[in-house]
């Protein structure tokens, strides 16, 4: 049978999602794990493919098993195996063809900044620190020439490896909760380094470096050196994925 897994991370110490020789990833932790529970190598398939230290709350994968455990009851029984910085908060049996890369879904991403004189020790994981002023205003309405459905190959990494750069951005709201800056965003999927890109490339906005009406020439030019900077993986969490065909997670 076909099981479906929603994960929560802490990605701090981890080398991403995905599996890889040598190092530990959220990927390779939950292989490990399942692989301990069930007594066989188990590979999961994973949903979003997060970057080194990228948090996650609602991360899915899927693997398959021959077992007589309630497919709910799978979450409790890996999640003795983790480490504490990772937790499976649902197990729930899935079609035999359920593919989370092959579903439409929709997926939220927020990347928060702090802003104050000095930084904040206990948010120094989950947040890009900043003592500069910035022009919320400015960023919102810079914000609104990204949604939509456009090319989005200024917005990131060269190296990716997608077949096409062109997304679709449902949401990209930014919003000020008391010291933090919080960008929302989302969409039917995201480019390598596409939200960070994206929050750099506002940040510069809201510093001055350049107007809002600018941000649609770069998104325009398709190149990546038009954009603001990759900010640390650190202030980045996927807080949602909602399949659009299928129940609630």
């Amino acid at each position: 049978m076909r099981i479906l897994l929603r994960a929560a991370y802490d990605g701090t110490a981890y080398h991403g999602w995905q599996a890889q020789p040598g190092v530990s990833t959220i990927e390779g932790e939950i292989n490990k794990a399942l692989s301990s529970v069930f007594e066989q190598d188990i590979q999961v398939t994973g949903g979003s493919r997060t970057d080194a230290g990228v948090h996650a709350l609602c991360n899915v994968a899927v693997f398959d098993v021959d077992t007589r455990m309630e497919a709910g009851k799978i979450a409790y029984a890996v999640n003795t195996k983790l480490p504490e910085d990772i937790r499976i908060r649902s197990s729930r049996l899935v079609p035999p063809d359920f593919h989370p890369r092959k579903r439409e879904s929709v997926k939220t991403y927020e990347y928060r900044i702090y802003r104050a004189d000095f930084p904040m020790p206990v948010r120094r994981l989950y947040t890009f620190y900043t003592h500069r002023k910035i022009d919320v205003a400015a960023m919102g309405a810079a914000s609104a020439y990204l949604e939509g459905t456009h090319d989005f190959k200024s917005f990131c990494s060269p190296h990716t490896q997608a077949e096409t750069t062109v997304r679709t951005i449902h949401l990209l709201d930014v919003r000020e909760e008391g010291p933090e800056l919080v960008l929302i965003v989302s969409g039917n999927g995201f480019l390598y380094n596409m939200v960070r890109i994206i929050a750099g490339t506002l940040l510069d906005v809201g510093y001055g470096k350049y107007n809002a009406e600018r941000v649609r020439d770069i998104l325009d030019g398709l190149d990546r050196e038009l954009a603001g900077p990759t900010l640390p993986a650190c202030g980045l969490t996927l807080t949602g994925y909602r399949f659009v065909d299928f129940p609630a997670l």
